[in-house]
């Protein structure tokens, strides 16, 4: 039987995916071959230029990043060079091809999956644990379709009905991961301003606000709100979403989404930055038993039904 280094112990398990993660394991590859270019003492350039490849490409390998993952002649001339054990070699390629296999959110065009967005639904798919806080929206993973749809209508309000229906069901079918087996741990920290402003119509906002009191009573769902009153809240101005995986081969991800793009973070000075002022926000917030009181009466008072 071959000898497994730790490395190779870690990466096992992910073989046996029942679900595919490309994106995950298009991050796995690449952290494992910038760890064995560096225990042989190469640096980026020096094993790009080795192998004929530009230091450009190299680093987008190893970040994991593409549509697509690389090749798998380029990833052997990558083992090969740095001289990897055959079993190891073997263990990665096989990772390499089940990055391959499409996850479900890839059948969509990309006018509504463009690049970076893939990513993000793909390192979502793979997270053990998210945390998010939003200024001006219900997180999408806790949205309704009316909501959705209310949102979409806003944000492009010269969109043809069946782009809309089209996104309204990309975003329902993301938020089927609350319910799977293996759903990830979701911490979501509101603005309260979130539960007033009304997308739709009193009936969407009464059926969205329900939602969330039956999501945030999950086991494996926290919701927190910041309220209004709260007048030195240490609150992101854009809205951040903090992204943890299995294991101790994978960075911690930031996202953070602007209109037309979005932004990565994955060095852990800056994504520790982040976590800290999500920590600081969660102490501020009300607690969750008290933001979910605060649910139940801001859908009484300002959204029964008449």
């Amino acid at each position: 039987m071959p000898f497994e280094s730790p490395r190779v112990s870690r990466l096992e398990p992910y073989l046996n995916r029942a679900e595919p993660a490309p994106t995950l394991l298009k991050m796995l590859v690449g952290v494992q071959l910038a760890g064995i270019r560096e225990d042989v003492g190469l640096s980026q350039d020096q094993a790009a230029r080795a192998v004929g490849f530009s230091p450009a490409k190299l680093s987008r390998i190893e970040a994991g990043k593409g549509r697509r993952p690389p090749t798998e002649a380029d990833v052997r001339a990558l083992l090969e060079q740095y001289g990897t054990d055959a079993y190891e070699a073997s263990v990665l390629l096989q990772l390499l091809r089940r990055a391959g296999e499409p996850g479900w959110w890839q059948r969509y065009d990309k006018r509504l999956m463009p690049e970076w967005f893939d990513r993000f639904v793909g390192l979502q798919e793979a997270a053990i644990a998210i945390r998010t806080f939003e200024i001006q929206y219900v997180p999408g993973l806790l949205q309704t379709p009316a909501y959705t749809r209310a949102v979409v209508e806003r944000g492009l309000p010269s969109a043809p009905t069946r782009e809309v229906e089209r996104r309204v069901e990309l975003r329902t079918r993301r938020a089927e991961l609350l319910r799977r087996a293996d759903a990830p741990q979701v911490w979501a920290i509101l603005d309260e301003s979130v539960l007033l402003r009304v997308l739709g119509s009193p009936e969407v906002m009464r059926e969205q606000l329900a939602h969330l009191v039956a999501v945030a009573r999950l086991p494996h769902v926290t919701v927190q709100v910041v309220p209004l009153d709260l007048t030195h809240a240490s609150a992101p101005t854009i809205p951040v979403t903090y992204l943890r995986f299995g294991g101790t081969d994978l960075p911690d991800v930031v996202y953070l989404e602007q209109i037309t793009s979005a932004t990565f973070l994955e060095d852990q000075d800056e994504t520790e930055e982040y976590r800290i002022a999500l920590d600081r926000l969660a102490d501020e917030a009300l607690n969750p038993r008290e933001s979910l009181a605060l649910l139940e009466q801001t859908a009484e008072r300002r959204y029964a039904a008449p």
